[in-house]
């Protein structure tokens, strides 16, 4: 496993494009659901196809803290760093981050219509 590996649905075209997006700007390492090794299934919760999660050597982190943490992890970290580093002193933001997450996961397929990526082809043999 590299240092950290963000596992997403890649059965979406919305989600596969966020992904894309994030690991084309960091050294994250990129697995779909479908890819999933029993090794690192059994570090996510039972769960685990509800949302996107960031595993480290450490951690695993799941939906809105995965993309956060992902974010903190790629090119934009310097930028990105002092606006979480605010924000995580309100006691409300944990709460906020998990809404939009789950905002933008309710609204895939609309989302979808503005940016999407092909899933990659299954190996469902």
């Amino acid at each position: 496993m590299n240092d950290a590996t963000l596992v997403y649905d890649d059965d979406c075209g919305f989600c596969t494009w966020s992904a894309d997006w994030i690991v084309e700007r960091s050294d994250l390492e990129l697995v779909g659901f479908s890819e999933l090794s029993p090794e690192l299934r059994e570090r996510l919760p039972d769960d685990y196809e509800e949302c996107a999660h960031l595993v480290t050597d450490e951690e695993v982190y799941s939906c809105g803290e995965s993309v956060e943490q992902a974010l903190l992890r790629s090119e934009y970290a310097d930028e990105l760093r002092p606006l979480y580093d605010f924000a995580r002193h309100f006691e409300e933001y944990p709460d906020f981050r998990e809404r939009a997450y789950r905002w933008g996961a309710d609204n895939r397929d609309k989302l979808g219509k503005v940016v999407s990526k092909t899933p990659p082809a299954r190996n469902d043999d």
